[in-house]
């Protein structure tokens, strides 16, 4: 057979390949250990019991054993291939994890309650209600049937605010709303709407019209209920979640710039990089 030929044979490939795996297994005797520890036991059982809400039987948690030992050997295998390298998702993923290791460390410490305090006063412009706005409106679908431009929906709804008695279309949400947020406006009718609604002044009368994610709107602001700040025993249990936050990112920009210490960072000619990390 020649060489030629054996590269497109399927079996001599497979058994090229089986080879070459054996071979490099060979000259790592070293690594052909597959530990079990009693940790990684609990782990898979604990697993086991969070997705099925019961213990496994011995036989399953035999066959847990079984299949984390086959996992464990692709991996080994893999890693001797040096099949992780270039690999993006291997990379991302091997970032993320040494990220939350560092994170976590600096997550461990509990603030007292003069820090807390001092945080919040700090940080007030988190710890406020929002800004919420009561309003009407007239809907008039983009997606109506057209005989003239006067027919147009943003004309009906043009028309509207001088006349608020003309029908609009059938709208599948509500004609009214009470006490809604920006956030929460721009989730039912998008953020142009709802930035386009917090400009407007609260009156009597019909304004816009405004463009929606659903068609044209001619609106009446009602009420705007301005952002109020909250005390500190109102949000206490979210300040020590931010504050913790805040401790880990310090923690990991902490790490990360000691890291790029120990590196000759080497850029091609006339690339550069910022001091930051």
């Amino acid at each position: 057979m020649t060489l030629s030929r054996a590269f497109k044979d399927p079996l001599w490939l497979f058994l090229l390949f089986g080879g070459l795996l054996f071979g490099i297994a060979a000259t790592q005797e070293d690594q052909r250990v597959i530990r079990v520890t009693e940790g990684d036991v609990q782990r898979i059982v604990e697993q086991w019991q969070q997705q099925m809400r019961r213990d496994p039987t011995p036989a399953e948690r035999a066959s847990l054993i079984n299949r984390f030992i086959r996992d464990e050997a692709y991996y080994q295998e893999a890693l001797a291939l040096n099949l992780d390298a270039g690999d993006t998702i291997v990379k991302r993923r091997l970032i993320q994890k040494l990220s939350f290791l560092t994170e976590d460390l600096a997550g461990t410490t509990s603030p007292d309650e003069a820090t807390l305090r001092a945080f919040h006063a700090k940080h007030q412009d988190k710890y406020r209600t929002p800004e919420q706005f009561s309003f009407s409106h007239i809907y008039f679908s983009a997606d109506r049937p057209v005989e003239s431009p006067e027919q147009r929906a943003e004309v009906l709804a043009a028309k509207a605010v001088e006349d608020p008695t003309l029908d609009g279309d059938p709208f599948m949400l509500q004609r009214k709303y009470a006490r809604r947020s920006t956030r929460e406006i721009g989730d039912l009718f998008g953020r142009a709407f709802a930035k386009n609604l917090a400009n407007l002044s609260v009156q009597e009368g019909w304004q816009g019209p405004l463009r929606s994610a659903f068609g044209w709107h001619a609106v009446q602001l009602i009420n705007r209920e301005q952002a109020t700040p909250l005390g500190f025993e109102q949000v206490r249990d979210k300040v020590v979640i931010d504050w913790k936050q805040q401790q880990r990112k310090k923690a990991n920009d902490a790490y990360l710039e000691n890291l790029l210490a120990t590196y000759s960072i080497q850029l091609p000619a006339g690339v550069q990089r910022t001091d930051q990390p």
